[in-house]
């Protein structure tokens, strides 16, 4: 069915509800950024494949708002349909809600499915909306009476994460957990985010393409604690496992039962822009709600000891799979027919070889040419460019292994580029060195420190339409919050033990793209009287194109910080490679 027809269909069915409106958003039931395939409901009715957007359909009119990594992807992808293009935070571009309010009359109803838009969406479009008069309507997806060959939730088998991993065990971290709950005065805490779900229970799963989570939920109060899942995903070793840890299992959709029999004076605890308004109003009305930030998300951000030794030995064999992958790319390009494809699986090749790999951490980005213009460029057999010795190669890749989850993205020069292109490629390379290089004050945040890898590029007058780097999960999302960098506000203090990325690029439509990212640690500084300074220790080795540097254009600082980490490089990967990739490296890595 193609996206004009879908969306005539939905048009009917809107009708038949007394549904104006209808908000077709990227999330799943657990408001996750990467979901199973029976939650795209906004890839299905637009055809727009990137991990982030939302549709909105009138009797009359359809858009997708969509940020800055995926505008010319979204072009691209919305050719031929009704959909219009709504680029998200530029100027005089109007929000989901302007538009709506704009488009409907007092007395109309917006509709949505509730499963999958949190309390605070629904909080702050009903605010919004009442002021106009306009309704909402949770009660439908009307997806699912349109797509008639939705693939089903999956039912991929539980698997245990050991405590040798972990670095603490489930009961230890419920412990925890009820602990702040105290703090907070609740008895009742709900999990609906997948990822929380993993980490506090020590459990994976494979329900999600390159994220290692069940579907399922939570409930945690001060004497009982319960996970929501589909049994059939459930083997006896890990039911036992979750028995031991005071773990009772239920059925995934009897969450909303046992919410409605909650004792009507529970004192609840629940972040609502994790938490979905079903979830929600299934709770009765007599229990007091109390909202703040969810307290697995704010634990698990902080790395403990056994974890961070584990990352970094995850990050030094993940880069060894890296520097084998140049070394193949730089021997091999005009040899013989390589494809952004077969080169995004021979690198894969590489880090199955890796003790402990388990898949990558996300879909890898090889692009060409002007296909790395665009941030989370998916190559397709119709799409892909054949690599030849000339122009840039952008890859940004990672692995998600039983002990830590990896993120690395390396702009490689295939032949003769033009002075352009060099200068950009060495301006965000100081922009990531002025990163990396920071000192800081403990109580900044990421909004703070943002500007700082920006300012070179700013200089010239370009600019990257997305954050600077997102935090990353430990066998977990590669994209995890809180702490992030980024030009919009975040209040999350940068703490001893964080992990987060530093990627600052270039992007020009047409052109190419340029991206240079490593994976730093947050760990303390000097304390002075002026407090406690930090700083950040860069986890993840592998060369920085030489041939893409214009050397006049660095300062001295920023020669002796690079000639350090690529010295740091070649001692760390070393051992691990043959004669002649050491050779490569030796190069790779010399000094300038």
């Amino acid at each position: 069915m193609e996206t004009n027809h879908k969306l005539r269909s939905l048009r009917k069915l809107m009708l038949e509800k007394g549904i104006d409106a209808y908000i077709i958003p990227s999330f799943d039931a657990h408001q996750s950024e990467y979901v199973p395939e029976h939650w795209k409901s906004r890839a299905w009715v637009s055809g727009f494949t990137g991990s982030a957007g939302t549709v909105v359909v009138t009797m009359n009119e359809s858009g997708l708002w969509t940020d800055g990594r995926y505008f010319i992807q979204a072009e691209e992808q919305l050719k031929g349909s009704e959909i219009k293009l709504f680029k998200m935070r530029e100027p005089n571009v109007p929000t989901v809600t302007e538009w709506i309010e704009n488009n409907l009359e007092c007395g109309k109803t917006v509709g949505f499915d509730g499963k999958v838009f949190s309390c605070k969406e629904v909080e702050e479009m009903k605010d919004s909306f009442d002021k106009k008069g306009i309704r909402i309507n949770s009660e439908y997806d009307l997806i699912m009476d349109i797509w008639e060959d939705r693939p089903d939730l999956p039912l991929e088998k539980v698997f245990i994460h050991e405590v040798k991993y972990t670095g603490m065990t489930t009961k230890e971290k419920i412990e925890v957990v009820r602990s702040k709950m105290k703090e907070k005065g609740v008895d009742q805490y709900i999990l609906s985010s997948l990822d929380d779900i993993a980490w506090l229970f020590n459990i994976r799963g494979r329900d999600v393409s390159n994220n290692p989570v069940t579907i399922s939920y939570a409930l945690i109060s001060l004497e009982d604690a319960y996970i929501f899942i589909n049994n059939k995903k459930v083997t006896s070793e890990v039911k036992k496992f979750l028995n031991q840890n005071g773990v009772e299992i239920k059925e995934y959709l009897d969450i909303e039962e046992s919410l409605k029999s909650i004792d009507k004076t529970s004192k609840i605890y629940y972040d609502p822009s994790k938490t979905s308004i079903w979830i929600y109003n299934s709770i009765p009305s007599s229990c007091e709600k109390l909202e703040g930030k969810d307290i697995v998300m704010l634990l698990k951000a902080t790395k403990n000891d056994v974890e961070i030794e584990n990352l970094k030995k995850c990050h030094i064999k993940d880069s060894v799979a890296m520097v084998k992958f140049l070394y193949w790319l730089d021997n091999n390009v005009g040899k013989e027919n390589i494809t952004e494809i077969s080169a995004s699986e021979k690198l894969e090749t590489f880090r199955k070889e890796r003790e402990n790999f388990i898949e990558p951490s996300f879909d890898t980005i090889a692009g060409y040419k002007d296909h790395a213009a665009m941030m989370h460029y998916k190559a397709t057999e119709q799409s892909q460019y054949e690599l030849k010795s000339e122009g840039m190669l952008l890859v940004d890749s990672g692995g998600q292994y039983l002990d830590g989850t990896t993120d690395i993205t390396r702009t490689i020069v295939l032949g003769n580029i033009t002075e352009e292109e060099k200068r950009d490629f060495t301006l965000v390379l100081k922009g990531h060195i002025a990163l990396n290089r920071t000192k800081f004050l403990y109580g900044v945040t990421g909004t703070n420190l943002d500007v700082i890898a920006r300012l070179p590029l700013w200089e010239h007058g370009i600019d990257y339409k997305c954050g600077t780097g997102h935090g990353v999960g430990y066998l977990l999302s590669v994209h995890e919050a809180p702490q992030r960098f980024a030009m919009y506000y975040n209040d999350t203090v940068l703490e001893s033990g964080m992990v987060i990325t530093n990627e600052p690029g270039v992007y020009k439509e047409g052109k190419y793209g340029i991206r240079t990212e490593n994976t730093l640690l947050v760990v303390e500084d000097e304390e002075t009287d002026s407090g406690q300074f930090m700083k950040f220790e860069v986890i993840s080795f592998c060369p920085i194109d030489l041939r893409g540097i214009d050397i006049n254009l660095l300062t001295n600082e920023e020669k002796e910080w690079l000639n350090r980490y690529h010295k740091d490089t070649y001692i760390k990967l070393s051992p691990y490679l043959t004669q002649e990739e050491n050779h490569w490296l030796k190069n790779a890595t010399r000094e300038i």
